[in-house]
């Protein structure tokens, strides 16, 4: 059974799961859906055709569902798709998708979303994410599993970041960062391999090592990067993240990648 606070506003149509709570001044359109045990604690607004998944917590003036930011919206119905797990707090924005983009934004399970985050229309956000007071992805942006994104940082649209990035705070990150890079900078650049988040994952001195040798040849190495790209590919099969990396440069489609400073 959910506990709906009398002062909540749930239109016809919209699905409550069981065990969900839903708190004072809340406002839930008639095409929403949350999740068992899910806790909205108050004056929240969730519009649109969005999806919250089971066991999440949503601090007081969360706006989801929202109509996307964009000039080719003409009042479509489009969807927000919100995981399991997650944690968003006050003030954070996400809006559904377009349908020139696909139609849906989907955000993935076990997310901290800091307040003031905004995740614009038709973004890809993976799993166990954490975005940092004040982070904003512009539309269609990509972010991979495990990624931290630091406070005040601004991406812009079209960026696919990869798994297990870092971004430090008060970026602004105009380019593709590569699984497992570290950026920083008002015009984010390459500053090395996250190493910390590779650690937590289990990654080995000797895979590091590996991936390290692979990293320097890449970004650091002698020669334009088209050169240096070709000859890195003869390091493909040697470990995992290094496939993934190959594979994420491969498909690039709007952006050049962040690279690194050479002093």
């Amino acid at each position: 059974m959910s506990n709906i606070d009398p002062t909540a506003r749930i239109e016809d149509g919209a699905k409550i799961g069981a065990g969900a709570t839903i708190g004072p001044f809340c406002v839930i359109g008639p095409h929403v859906t949350i999740g068992a045990g899910t806790k909205l604690l108050s004056h929240v607004s969730v519009s649109g055709q969005t999806t919250i998944g089971e066991n999440c917590t949503i601090y007081p003036f969360v706006s989801l569902g929202t109509p996307p930011q964009s000039l080719s919206y003409k009042g479509e119905l489009t969807k927000l798709e919100i995981g399991n797990g997650c944690t968003i707090r006050e003030n954070t924005t996400m809006n559904s998708g377009t349908v020139a983009g696909g139609g849906i934004t989907r955000v993935g399970a076990r997310g901290y979303f800091m307040n003031n985050t905004h995740i614009g229309h038709d973004c890809i956000v993976g799993d166990d994410v954490i975005f940092a007071t004040s982070t904003t992805l512009g539309g269609h942006v990509e972010v991979g599993n495990f990624t931290f994104i630091g406070g005040l940082c601004a991406v812009h649209q079209f960026v696919r970041i990869g798994h297990q990035v870092m971004v430090g705070g008060m970026s602004g990150v105009r380019g593709d960062i590569i699984p497992y890079g570290i950026v920083n900078g008002q015009r984010a650049k390459m500053e090395g391999l996250n190493v910390v988040g590779m650690r937590r994952r289990g990654f080995t001195a000797a895979r590091f090592k590996t991936i390290w040798s692979f990293y320097n040849q890449l970004f650091l190495g002698e020669g334009v990067f088209a050169e240096r790209l070709e000859a890195a590919k003869k390091a493909r099969g040697t470990d995992p993240a290094i496939d993934e990396i190959l594979d994420f440069i491969a498909a690039a489609k709007h952006n050049s990648l962040c690279m690194a400073t050479v002093s």
